[in-house]
């Protein structure tokens, strides 16, 4: 059920002994909790979320349960940032608890103005490592999902196979996809903690360092690589570097050879997911800005006149040929569905080489064939002779974005029976997320949502 901001300031005063709430303000959230800030009379500020029902309470204690694991290296250093640290619990009338934490002060991470350097870049790429160090089994004993790195590569390959059913997959993507996640070499890693849902509204940044790190719901035992996809195709190519030395300097054993390839890959499959979503949700608006995203993205990567029979990629193949399209093309990108980075209208941002040629042992895409596509490819994979060299206007996806969590927006329930004034309270530039879409954004540049702070 939803609850108002009156009733969460309420949960806010049963979960922390002592506390008297003065001020509270509810908190846009795209997500299955409702959330508010509240200030008590010794103006500390707090976090409240209440799940709106029992499945979203269970994600909530498991997500408790794994920040609760986190604090120890918080502690000690191991993790250099600050997650939410729950400082009390709320029994909620039907079931389930609503939580609350301290706020953790910072503001969104300026990713689009993002500089190279020993400064904030370098900051991003050791807490991301910092992450990516920590012990699997502290996501398994919460609970939450592990997956081995063949597990994870059926997963992604089965999305798309999904995707393809509907038809509505331009082939040479189909194709193109397909490959790369055939392609068994690319997809050689060793499984980490992973946030799985990073962006720049979850980052919180003070004085060029990580202040600490929100919402931690889709956190997992997966592919590093889907914590710098949004960074590789948003971020400034020089801050990128940065990022990505800092990255590995601060790995043990990192021998991930195509871990950016599949950083750009995941990018691009942010489309298949926002596809399959609005498919879910029988959203006909949604299944048509996928559609439209991947055309653009299929314009891009093929020349005008390339016939839609030809050029599926194979990533090894490309990369031993030195060829990639991240290297050679400006990029401008925004995010999509569930935070991930994907690539802007007619500017190519993907890692992944361009070369012709499927998976050895078929000379038939499977995902051309779920649309009646087939054709016979040659074994041997050849470069690619085309490279897009500029970048033009940027997709505009923020709708789709706020849409990816969309909920039953029905009225709230207000507090009934307190005994204490609750007035709106000015909330910092992190609390300000709308859940609303924003208007179409006619400059071609999409909005920026990264304010709501929301664990």
């Amino acid at each position: 059920m939803h609850r108002s901001d009156l009733a969460l300031a309420a949960l806010a005063t049963a979960a922390v002994p002592g506390m008297r709430a003065v001020e509270v303000s509810k908190v846009a959230s795209d997500g299955d909790d409702d959330i508010a800030l509240v200030i008590d009379d010794e103006r500390r500020r707090w976090m409240v979320r209440s799940p709106r029902d029992t499945v979203a309470g269970a994600s909530l204690e498991a997500e408790m349960a794994l920040l609760r694991s986190f604090g120890a290296y918080v502690d000690s250093g191991r993790l250099p940032f600050a997650v939410p640290a729950p400082a009390g619990f709320a029994q909620l009338d039907e079931g389930g608890r609503a939580v609350v934490y301290p706020e953790i002060p910072g503001t969104a991470l300026p990713v689009e103005s993002l500089r190279p350097g020993p400064g904030l870049a370098r900051a991003v790429g050791q807490a991301i490592a910092a992450l990516h160090e920590l012990p699997a089994s502290l996501v398994e004993d919460a609970g939450l999902p592990a997956y081995s790195a063949d597990d994870y590569r059926r997963r992604r390959l089965a999305e798309l196979d999904e995707a393809a059913a509907t038809g509505r997959v331009p082939v040479r993507l189909l194709r193109r996809w397909e490959a790369s996640l055939e392609d068994v070499a690319v997809w050689r890693y060793r499984p980490v903690v992973t946030h799985g849902d990073l962006g720049a509204d979850h980052v919180l940044v003070a004085q060029q360092t990580v202040n600490g790190i929100l919402d931690w719901s889709s956190c997992q035992v997966a592919d590093p690589a889907d914590d710098l996809a949004w960074l590789v195709v948003v971020a400034p190519a020089d801050a990128v570097e940065s990022v990505l030395e800092a990255y590995r300097q601060a790995r043990t054993e990192l021998s991930d050879t195509h871990l950016v390839d599949r950083a750009h890959l995941v990018s691009e499959l942010a489309l298949v997911r926002w596809l399959l979503h609005g498919v879910h949700q029988g959203d006909e608006q949604i299944q048509a800005d996928a559609v439209e995203m991947m055309l653009d993205l299929d314009d891009t990567l093929h020349p005008a006149g390339e016939s839609p029979a030809t050029g599926s990629v194979r990533v090894s193949a490309g990369v031993a040929a030195g060829v990639t399209l991240a290297e050679a093309v400006p990029v401008e990108a925004t995010e999509v569905a569930d935070g991930t980075a994907i690539v802007s209208s007619r500017s190519a941002a993907s890692g992944v080489s361009a070369a012709s040629g499927l998976s050895a042992a078929s000379g038939v895409s499977a995902a051309s064939a779920a649309t009646g596509a087939f054709e016979a490819v040659d074994e041997a994979p050849t470069p690619a002779a085309h490279v897009p060299t500029a970048a033009t206007e940027a997709i505009d996806v923020a709708d789709a974005r706020a849409a990816w969590a969309a909920y039953d927006d029905a009225p709230a329930s207000s507090a009934e029976g307190s005994d204490w004034v609750v007035s709106p309270v000015e909330t910092s530039a992190q609390d300000d997320q709308d859940d609303e879409a924003p208007a179409e954004d006619t400059s071609g540049t999409p909005s920026s949502d990264d304010d709501a702070q929301r664990d």
